[in-house]
């Protein structure tokens, strides 16, 4: 027999008076973003007056004669609120990012014909480093017919002194360390950091660079050890950067050795250690970008290994995984459409994003071999499909499926499949409905592969790793609002109404004491912090459960940091 708890009368009117009040504080955003709507509007306008002219140039078979790349400091003091004591101080202690850095970015030559699609797709890969805070790509016409282009970046403060302490789904994440993100302006990446979550404690070294030999290969190495074991890893990659790249080759490698988690109802049940050895290597072509679109074409090879052990002084689970080695070729299939919309106020706040609408598809096959040393022989697959569908006043709906086969826990072939719908829905500049709704399955899969749901991964007002089960299913509904107040030129604010609903169910391991759909509502503040190169967003959420038992708080307090809104 199941027990059903639910909140008390007294608990429903104070969710729906605190509700309540963020509510309003947000319909009153709203409307001041409403009547701010023209100077958001004038923010935006050098961006399309100089993209008019691109495309003037382009069409007029215009030459590149020369560009101009003019790295800027982290604060304007040209502007009076960013020229005080501290801003000045910062940009005395920042170097700024060296031209060539910049120039390796760059997708236009000297020399060639203007073309829009080049000049959009640089702006995205230039916002896409995080020692770049802004930047203007400007056209220049000249009397001969020919064109200048200048490259304006603003840099991001790039050292982070990584001290943050995060709560998410009942469980503490704490981070100390240090980590700069653009060394002397060369695009070199260094870090080190100590690091407790709710698996493991340990610290942690890595260094990459992504402008090696020809600008475009990434190196990187990193290092860590924890009191449950140690990992390493190292790659050598160089992608396809860029959807007219030609080219693409790698090899990666990682060896990880660590306790894994059995959980129920967002306790740990048993634990056992996992040793893994991977390592790959592929190399790709394209015909380059056609009509829109660009396919790509990769073979490689990859190998695994997965040992698994009872550890002492430790619950073993039920069934220990299956030990195995995996020694395979494979051959991917990509297809990707350039269709971008440059918006501010969707999954950031107050900066310029580009949010992908096309059409994107992936299909990898995947053939384990005993002679090469695999365990077994076996076919196994992978595919993932998304697709953008844009209505009118940038109403936007986004479709994904993905669909694969590998091997589990058990040893044996198993079998996930899910997809995913979100919905933007823009109220004026300063407001935003946004909902998303993911659903997914296995089959053939052990208690160690089953899928999780909790206040780690989408179900706020729950401890993580809350249920466990074959299916699962989240729904997630969001009032979302930005303000255009920017304390200090430092933090951009906004902040969301939300409600959850959703459940994990069937299999062996389903949480005993809650097993049903669940709910949570709750409210939060958002906070970016757009002039660091750490710039990700903070969220402060209180969150409550709408069908809890009696082993979980009435109240969620979560903090976190994402990479989005």
């Amino acid at each position: 027999m199941t027990a059903q708890y639910h909140v008390s009368q007294q608990d429903v009117a104070k969710i729906g008076t605190a509700l309540g009040r963020l509510l309003f504080y947000m319909l009153v955003a709203t409307l001041v973003s409403l009547l701010s709507f023209s100077a958001i509007a004038a923010d935006v306008a050098p961006d399309a007056e100089n993209a008019a002219i691109f495309a003037q140039l382009e069409s007029a078979g215009a030459v590149i004669r020369d560009i101009r790349v003019r790295p800027q400091n982290i604060f304007d003091l040209d502007h009076a609120d960013e020229n005080n004591w501290l801003f000045r101080t910062a940009n005395k202690l920042h170097v700024v990012t060296r031209p060539t850095v910049i120039e390796q970015i760059l997708l236009f030559k000297r020399g060639e014909r203007v073309s829009v699609q080049k000049v959009d797709e640089t702006e995205r890969l230039l916002r896409n480093n995080r020692f770049i805070y802004d930047l203007e790509i400007r056209p220049i016409a000249n009397a001969d017919g020919s064109a200048d282009i200048e490259v304006i970046t603003h840099d991001a403060w790039s050292i982070d002194l990584v001290g943050s302490v995060s709560r998410s789904g009942g469980n503490n994440k704490t981070s100390f360390g240090l980590k700069e993100y653009n060394l002397l302006g060369t695009g070199l990446r260094l870090g080190f950091s100590q690091m407790s979550d709710e698996d493991r404690r340990g610290s942690e070294f890595e260094i990459s660079y992504p402008l090696a030999f020809d600008g475009r290969t990434n190196l990187a190495y990193a290092q860590g050890q924890f009191n449950d074991g140690r990992r390493r890893s190292a790659m050598v990659v160089r992608p396809f950067f860029s959807l007219d790249t030609r080219w693409a080759a790698g090899v990666t490698w990682n060896e990880d050795d660590r306790l894994d988690s059995i959980y129920n109802a967002g306790n740990t049940t048993s634990q056992y250690r996992h040793s893994q050895d991977a390592a790959e290597i592929f190399g790709g072509w394209s015909p380059g970008l056609i009509n829109g679109k660009t396919q790509r074409f990769l073979i490689g090879s990859r190998l695994r290994d997965d040992r698994y052990f009872v550890e002492p002084d430790r619950v073993r689970p039920p069934i220990l995984p299956v030990s195995g080695n995996a020694r395979a070729v494979f051959f991917r299939y990509e297809v990707v459409e350039d269709r971008f919309v440059k918006l501010k106020n969707r999954d950031k706040i107050g900066r310029p994003e580009f949010f992908r609408l096309g059409f994107v598809s992936q299909l990898q096959l995947t053939r384990d071999l005993e002679s090469l040393g695999s365990t077994r022989s076996a076919w196994l697959y992978s595919a993932y499909v998304s697709n953008g569908i844009s209505f009118t006043a940038n109403r936007d709906l986004l479709l994904s499926g993905s669909l694969e086969r590998r091997v589990a826990t058990t040893g044996l072939p198993m079998t996930q499949a899910g997809a995913s719908a979100r919905i933007y829905l823009p109220q004026g500049s300063n407001a935003m409905f946004y909902a998303s709704l993911a659903a997914d399955r296995i089959s053939g899969g052990g208690v160690a592969d089953q899928l999780l749901l909790g206040g780690s991964n989408g179900l706020r007002g729950y401890p993580s790793y809350y249920q466990a089960g074959e299916r699962r299913a989240l729904l997630s509904l969001e009032q979302r609002a930005y303000t255009d107040w920017y304390p200090f030129r430092l933090l951009r604010v906004g902040g969301a109404v939300f409600f959850d609903y959703g459940r994990a169910w069937g299999g062996p391991n389903q949480n005993r004491s809650n097993p049903g759909w669940l709910a949570d509502a709750g409210l939060g503040l958002r906070l970016a912090f757009d002039r660091a190169a750490f710039s990700n967003v903070l969220h402060a959420d209180i969150a409550v459960p709408l069908n809890r038992s009696k082993d979980i708080k009435s109240t969620q307090f979560v903090v976190r940091t994402e990479v989005t809104f």
